[in-house]
This record gives C-alpha cells, sequence and structure tokens, in this order.
C-alpha cells in the first residue's frame, strides 16, 4: 500500500462515534457546525471541567483541537467517508 492509499488516521472521539454507527451523521454534523467551529472549540475548552466528568478530557481536547484547526474537520470528514467506502 503506498503512502495516497493509506487510510486517514479518525481521531478517538470520532473513531468511538463511528464504531457505534454514528459515521454517516457525524459527517453530517460536521457540515452543519463547520461555520461555527471555532466557536464551538472555546465552548468545549470552557466547559471541559464540567463535560470531563462523564467523557474523558483527552477525548474533549483532541476535539477541541479538531474545532480550531483549519482543515481538520475535512480531514475527519475525508477519513469517514474513506472508512465508510472500505466496509
Amino acid at each position: 500500500m503506498n503512502r495516497a492509499e493509506e487510510p486517514i488516521p479518525l481521531p478517538e472521539w470520532a473513531r468511538q462515534l463511528q464504531a457505534r454507527g454514528w459515521g454517516s451523521s457525524l459527517s453530517i454534523a460536521l457540515d452543519v457546525v463547520e461555520p461555527l467551529a471555532p466557536l464551538l472549540a472555546q465552548g468545549v475548552w470552557v466547559a471541559q471541567p464540567v463535560l470531563g466528568l462523564w467523557l474523558k478530557r483527552e477525548l474533549l481536547a483532541d476535539l477541541a483541537h479538531t474545532l480550531e484547526t483549519p482543515g481538520e474537520l475535512e480531514r475527519v470528514r475525508q477519513a469517514l467517508d474513506d472508512n465508510r467506502n472500505r466496509r
């Protein structure tokens, strides 16, 4: 398998959602939240102490990083599509 054919790795939070059958819904949700992604990332950072009671803080940090980094949402969408096409 050459470099161009290697699957794009999914962040842990996206991998968990896809494993639960939410891959298609996640892809749609990423399209919807993309314009507000930096604002949502800040919300995740602010809410992390409270959300950390139910979710791993590493997952929340990874989600916030994905939301605030340009191009990351597109990379996650591409990985979801690649994984869906391989099945």
